[in-house]
């Protein structure tokens, strides 16, 4: 900021810089960020772990928990019976406690058909209205035949 006087008694204008105060607060506010941001955060402790382990069959299985109460317990398989191919089947769980104190567990399911998950923080879909359960239902019921069907 440029700041500019007039002296009338000797008639000369007289100029000093000065730096602006939200300059000078936003300074402030970035060196105590910067003290913040350097302290050092102590390493999480791990309460238990079983490492991985894998068969010879392609199962494996692993789990671990930490003292801030993330628990992540997984198992699976290379392959799933019946199916043809190389398919790997995976189902376990995960804890962890959010921001707002809430803890969240999910369990879930990976294989031929996706990734699926289960929690009640999940959102949940809504029920179908009567009237389209009703339209879905008749049109399950009365297939359109395939020549009356339009091509593109």
């Amino acid at each position: 900021m440029l700041i500019i006087t007039f002296h009338s008694s000797s008639g000369q204008l007289t100029s000093v810089e000065k730096p602006p105060s939200t300059m000078k607060f936003i300074l402030a506010v970035l060196a105590l960020a910067a003290v913040a941001y350097a302290q050092e955060q102590r390493p999480i402790a791990i309460l238990r772990q079983a490492h991985p382990e894998y068969t010879p069959e392609g199962h494996y299985s692993h789990s671990f928990e930490t003292e801030n109460g993330i628990y992540v317990q997984e198992q699976g398989s290379a392959s799933v019976p019946g199916e043809t191919g190389n398919v790997i089947a995976t189902q376990g769980s995960y804890q962890y406690t959010a921001p707002d104190g809430q803890v969240i567990q999910v369990q879930y399911t990976a294989d031929q058909n996706g990734f699926q998950a289960q929690g009640d923080h999940l959102p949940k879909a809504h029920p179908i209205p009567e009237a389209i359960a009703r339209a879905l239902e008749y049109i399950r019921t009365h297939p359109q035949p395939v020549e009356q069907q339009r091509r593109f």
